[in-house]
């Protein structure tokens, strides 16, 4: 049996071993074979700069839990630049304390305090949080952090990025000096190296350990599609029918984008999910969640709110707006490829790009190559394969067995046992294995909306409403499906969708007596504004009930301000000229 020798040689302790069996690890890497012997022996402080997926949560993760005891006061804190990843670093090192019993609390703002106040008051052992909330409750006092005997900065060039530089400064002020310290950076800006010189121990090391995940390794497979900007959205509808198993991030420059595309394919019925910074904090972590359990296979991004995220199995990463530098492309691609898993990093690239792929390509010191998109005939044949490997599987498995009298007597059902395997086939892709199904390469993929009700919803954003939300509950009630309706904006407090004029009977009548989900048409804008100016009116003329003496007083009190404005404007005029 395999008890992870190598590790034992660094010195994690035989107790911590059947907790690394049991998340399958096989052999130290790089980051964990520099850093644990060092913070287990406590020689010396590390700066590690390692990109995403190299190992680091379990390289600092392994000598803490291995070093402190159980206690009341703080042992160890782990400072990340976002919720999500103090949330996932916490996660992950209770499942490396195995039966270890250590109280790991994840600190971060968009929860409420109380809940972290009450955690703290029953003890901790472990923090892991963002720079501000750590900070907030220092400040009350809630939090002590003069008794460390680790201090970890994780990710330290995004705190930078984000703002935190000082926040991480007056933290690491009231820490003792003699705890062990270790920061991972991808990159190494002057303002790191500052932390670095004033925080840590003289004699510290830099080590650069990030092989694993680099853009050289053999199992991340790149290129890019040459893809002009109004097409980005057919050729990336290809790549994801061309891909049957398809597990991937979406990279888009700006919220914006991550909507549009996100709206877009929500239309032709794919199961993709949005996240950018106006999400709220409970909606990304549901989103994140499902996302890695796999309830549905794409998410579309932002840079920003990607940060943090770690799924070891992405089959894609496609950047569907070229990065604006080889730093940031590297961290994309490096979500895929890992723990010995072939992955592919895909790039658009539109003909006034070219330049800046070459740039990017020069930085990581490999060129780029070009593929041309998948055609219809590629994506057909992916599905045909696929269902033909299914099959072949269930028989070599003998699973199917039970139903081989059941598949006799359909045979019998046509004239030739083929007729009634093509009746199944159909049943099961219905058209997806015809050519004429896909739409032609550069056709605009929203159908068209000429003759379209505007529905308005008085919910958005704000009240949780998700655009896959919203879509499964329309066809729920009605039978509607995405690709029937035209366009959908959610915004924070209200949703706007364009819907065919039968469907849009359709929906307000399965609504009508739903109190959470108010629909109504809603008004073109000169109707809007024809009703506003007929209310004006009618304000100014005489109201009922009243004599016409008190209308005309009100229009002789309007008329008394037009001399004085126009005498005003002279007297501004007259003064400019002098």
């Amino acid at each position: 049996m395999n008890d992870l020798p190598e590790f034992r040689a660094l010195g994690v302790a035989d107790d911590l071993i059947p907790a690394l069996l049991a998340k399958n690890f096989v052999t130290p890497s790089t980051i964990q074979q520099l850093a644990i012997p060092l913070l287990l022996s406590g020689e010396k402080d590390l700066i590690g700069q390692a990109l995403t997926g190299t190992g680091k949560t379990a390289a600092f993760g392994l000598p803490v839990i291995q070093t402190i005891a159980p206690g009341k006061t703080p042992q160890a804190l782990i400072i990340a630049p976002t919720r999500e990843l103090s949330i996932q670093i916490s996660d992950e090192l209770r499942s490396l304390a195995g039966e270890k019993t250590l109280k790991i609390i994840p600190v971060f703002g968009g929860q409420p305090i109380q809940i972290q106040l009450d955690a703290l008051k029953r003890g901790a052992d472990i923090i892991v949080g963002t720079p501000g909330r750590i900070m907030d409750l220092y400040r009350r006092e809630k939090l002590v952090l003069d008794k460390l005997q680790f201090a970890i900065l994780d990710e330290a060039d995004e705190m930078l990025d984000m703002g935190f530089i000082d926040d991480i400064r007056e933290i690491l002020s009231v820490t003792n000096p003699d705890k062990r310290m270790l920061m991972f950076s991808a990159t190494m800006p002057p303002e790191i190296m500052d932390v670095a010189g004033q925080f840590m121990r003289p004699g510290y090391e830099i080590a650069r350990a990030g092989g694993e995940s680099s853009t050289n390794t053999s199992l991340t497979e790149q290129y890019f599609h040459e893809v002009k900007r109004e097409f980005k959205l057919d050729a990336l509808m290809r790549l994801i029918d061309a891909n049957v198993e398809l597990y991937a991030m979406v990279f888009c420059r700006t919220r914006a984008d991550v909507d549009e595309v996100t709206e877009k394919l929500h239309v032709k019925g794919y199961r993709v999910e949005a996240l950018h910074g106006e999400i709220s904090q409970a909606q990304r972590l549901r989103v994140i969640n499902s996302f890695k359990k796999r309830k549905f296979p794409i998410l579309i991004a932002t840079d920003v709110a990607a940060r943090g995220i770690d799924v070891n199995d992405l089959t894609h990463v496609i950047n569907y707006s070229l990065p604006q530098n080889a730093e940031i492309y590297i961290h994309r691609i490096g979500r895929t490829g890992r723990a010995g898993r072939h992955g592919v990093a895909v790039s658009f690239v539109t003909p006034g790009e070219r330049r800046k792929l070459k740039f990017i390509e020069k930085d990581i010191g490999n060129p780029i190559p070009q593929k041309k998109l998948p055609e219809i005939a590629d994506i057909i044949e992916a599905k045909k394969q696929l269902f033909a490997e299914n099959i072949a599987l269930l028989l070599e498995n003998g699973d199917a067995d039970a139903y081989l009298n059941f598949a006799e007597e359909l045979c019998t059902l046509g004239s030739h046992p083929a007729e009634a395997m093509a009746a199944m086939l159909k049943m099961h892709f219905k058209n997806e294995l015809l050519p004429e199904s896909y739409h032609e390469f550069g056709k605009s993929c929203r159908p068209d909306e000429s003759g379209m009700k505007k529905l308005l919803l008085f919910a958005g954003r704000a009240d949780g409403i998700t655009v896959p939300e919203l879509l499964r509950t329309i066809c729920d009630k009605t039978g509607i499906r995405s690709n029937q309706l035209g366009k959908i904006i959610c915004r924070t407090d209200k949703t706007f969708i364009n819907a065919a004029p039968a469907d849009a009977e359709k929906i307000l009548k399965a609504f009508a007596k739903d109190s959470n989900w108010h629909f109504k048409y809603d008004e073109p804008r000169e109707m809007r504004a024809a009703k506003k100016e007929s209310g004006r009116k009618k304000t100014d003329s005489p109201q009922e009930g009243k004599s016409a003496k008190t209308g005309k007083e009100k229009k002789k009190k309007v008329k008394t301000h037009k001399p004085l404005r126009e005498e005003f404007f002279k007297w501004i005029a007259e003064s400019e000229e002098n």
